[in-house]
Parts: C-alpha cells; structure tokens; sequence
C-alpha cells in the first residue's frame, strides 16, 4: 500500500491500535478521519494532531454509518482508504449462559460494523484510481481464546467476509488487506500495562513497515504463530494458548 497522500478514514480512531495507526498514518502525510463513539477522545485526538479530522459514529447503528458515509463522499471526494478498526472485547462463558447484550453488541459493532461501512463506501471506492479497504482482525480469529469466545468469533468471521470481499474486487481499484494484531498493550481488556502484551508503539511500528509492502495481510512478527496455526492437529496449540491465558502473567 502506498503510504502517503491518501484520504482514510479510520474507525475506532480515538485511542487504542486506531489512534496508533491514524497518528502515525497523519505524520506520513495522509488526511486523515478519526471515528468514534467519544466525542471527548476525538478531540483530544485531532487536538493533538493538527489537520487530522473526525466525526462521530456508532458503528452499531446503520442510520449513523449511513449519514457519516454520506457526509464522507460529500466532504472528502477524493476518499480512497477505509480502515474498518473499531472493535469491543468483553470476557463471556461459552460453557454458561452467554449474555445477550454482550452476545449483540459484539457482533453488531465487531461483524456487522465493517461490513455494513464497507457497503456503504464501497461505491465510491471503487472510483478511485487506487483504494485500500483494510479489515482489522485478530490472532484470536485463528487461535480462539476460550474466555472471549464471542469475540474470537467475530474475528474468525472478519476474516472469512475479508478473504470473500477480496474476490469480488479483484479486478476492481479496490485492494483489501487484513490485519491481524497480536495481544497489543491497549484498553481492551485493561490490557495497557500487560507485560505479556505487545507495546502499542511497538506495534504501530511494525505494522507501518508491514502495510507498505504489497502484502494482503498485515502480521507484525509476533502474530504470525498464531496465524499460521489453522489446519489439522490445530487443537493442540488452541488448548495450549487457553492453559497459558488462564495464569496470571509472572
């Protein structure tokens, strides 16, 4: 992907990996718009990064990504990048009974989110002389863990709409890339001070480096195990990452 003099839009852009990419992907030289729920949080963040944009979205909510995709194309014509990032993370039981507003939102905002904004915007993508719609996924979409099953699901399900979508644009404007993060130091499951996560800065780092190649999808080193992991005997190392995620970190 090229990496500079883009205009992206970033969901899930006011902190966490989403932050992290926009800010680093602002610095490059691309016009850059930040989503999200907290108003707050995206101001803070383009306050701290003049020229970088943002708008309000609750990627739960088709009307709402209806009317930011609508103001998008009107106010961002030359729109080629769509970074479909946001994403919840909340622990469940699969083997209890599962709560139903976990079970909706989830998928609502982790699944249905990115393909109801991709449709939205795919039109006007495919205008353009080069797009990039980039999906963010997870490891835990080809190594599930157990305490985040729902969520595991809805990356695993990311995965699969992102290799179909990828299909259908091949011989369009359109690349699609997948990327995959490992356990990164972000909010998401309070995780900004675990020490067995990977340092978001890090991450952002390796991932730059990565999204400026031709690859299709988007590993830093330390997710590629787990990716790879997929296909017969996978039982073995799903069973092994569970054991290992339920003790405490030393």
């Amino acid at each position: 992907m090229k990496l500079s003099g883009n205009t992206i839009f970033i969901t899930g852009g006011g902190s966490g990996i989403g932050r992290g990419l926009a800010e680093a992907l602002h610095k490059l030289g691309n016009q850059v718009i930040i989503s999200g729920r907290r108003k707050g949080h995206l101001g803070e963040v383009t306050k701290a990064n003049p020229g970088m944009q943002s708008v309000e979205l609750n990627v739960e909510d088709p009307a709402s990504i209806a009317a930011v995709a609508t103001k998008l194309i009107a106010e961002h014509p030359k729109l080629n990048v769509l970074i479909n990032n946001a994403g919840i993370m909340q622990i469940d039981d699969a083997a209890s009974t599962i709560d139903e507003g976990l079970l909706v939102s989830t998928i609502t905002t982790n699944l249905m989110g990115p393909i109801r904004m991709t449709s939205a915007l795919i039109e006007h993508l495919k205008k353009q002389d080069a797009a990039t719609v980039i999906n963010v996924s997870s490891v835990l979409g080809f190594v599930p863990l157990a305490m985040t099953a729902v969520y595991s699901s809805t990356k695993a399900a990311i995965h699969s709409y992102t290799q179909s979508l990828r299909y259908k644009l091949k011989d369009s404007s359109v690349k699609v890339l997948e990327l995959a993060p490992p356990w990164v130091q972000t909010d998401l499951l309070n995780s900004n001070d675990e020490p067995r996560a990977m340092p978001l800065a890090q991450f952002i780092d390796e991932t730059i480096k990565v999204l400026g190649t031709d690859t299709e999808e988007v590993l830093v080193e330390g997710a590629k195990t787990l990716r790879n992991n997929p296909g017969p005997g996978e039982a073995a190392l799903v069973i092994q990452f569970n054991d290992t995620m339920e003790q405490p970190p030393h």
